[in-house]
């Protein structure tokens, strides 16, 4: 099942107002255009945790800050043919260890896979037949 866009802060903060005048589930969400399982999923959060606000989700921190992101980043763009090894090395420098194939998953993710397109000959009206 598809997940819907996440409701504003300021609407759960809406839906809450009403709520504590005394209005159902029902009157809320036809005043407010919202599904009624929306509306109750609001009221139930607030009640458990006494707030609206996203709370923090759960996963693990990363390893590796967005400054030391960065580096290798600028690192292969300035030289493309630069190994992950290299990488690794270049950013034990500044004492984050981590793993080349973490690296390898960051420069990926920002679009600088590990190979280098083969050059090929400019096609012209004489290379093809």
């Amino acid at each position: 099942m598809l997940r819907s866009k996440e409701i504003q802060e300021q609407m759960r903060n809406k839906v809450i107002e009403i709520y504590r005048s005394g209005k159902g589930y029902k009157a809320i969400s036809k005043a407010l255009g919202l599904q009624r399982a929306t509306v109750r999923a609001i009221i139930h959060k607030w009640r458990k945790h006494g707030t609206v606000v996203n709370l923090p989700r759960s996963g693990r921190p990363t390893k590796i800050t967005p400054r030391a992101q960065r580096r290798p980043i600028q690192e292969v763009t300035k030289d493309p043919r630069t190994t992950s090894k290299e990488l690794q090395a270049s950013l034990a420098s500044i004492k984050v260890s981590v793993h080349d194939s973490t690296i390898r998953k960051r420069l990926g993710k920002n679009g600088l896979q590990g190979r280098v397109p083969r050059r090929k000959s400019l096609l012209s009206k004489k290379t093809i037949r």
